[in-house]
């Protein structure tokens, strides 16, 4: 049994795909999961669970959610010992007040070479990114609201699919994940 983390893209975000988050635990429960608990009401969910399960647990919880809610909700799947390498390999120096300006890009999948050189640098011209794996890392210095680096943009220009957290929900679940 290993610690894991399901990250869910879209949920409970300004009145849209309302998921109560017990609901959503009882998933991951009745798919076989252990110890799971949930994090803030946008989605992230640690859990214990044997790997095997894990290969087929994101299609499991997919159809969960669409059978009882009819949600089409992405999911991403990262191990603790993944996100805990996520945490140290920030390419950005980052203070205390500066964590609201970095947020992590959760790829479903590690992007092609061919892919990550489709990303356009200036389009978002004040803020900053740095792919590594399947992680973008942002740096939005004039806030999220007011960028073009969107999941939209990187899950068209990365062929995949992704979800976000900001700095410190990315350091809140490695913490929840470690205890």
């Amino acid at each position: 049994m290993g610690t894991y983390i399901m990250l869910l893209r879209g949920i409970n975000v300004g009145g849209h795909n309302k998921l109560p988050m017990k609901d959503l635990a009882a998933m991951f429960e009745a798919a076989g999961c252990g110890d799971v608990r949930t994090y803030i009401q946008s989605g992230n969910v640690i859990f214990a669970a044997a790997k095997a399960l894990t290969r087929h647990l994101p299609d499991i919880i997919h159809a969960s959610i669409a059978a009882q809610f009819d949600y089409d909700i992405p999911l991403v799947l990262r191990s603790a010992d993944q996100i805990a390498a996520i945490v140290e390999a920030n390419p950005f120096a980052v203070t205390e007040p500066e964590e609201r300006l970095l947020h992590v890009v959760f790829l479903r999948e590690t992007p092609s070479a061919e892919a990550v050189a489709t990303l356009d640098p200036g389009r978002s011209p004040r803020d900053e990114f740095v792919v590594n794996g399947s992680e973008v890392y942002v740096r939005y210095n004039e806030g999220v609201a007011n960028s073009k680096l969107t999941n939209a943009y990187f899950d068209a220009r990365l062929k995949t699919v992704s979800t976000a957290r900001n700095w410190r929900t990315t350091k809140k679940l490695l913490e929840l994940a470690s205890a």
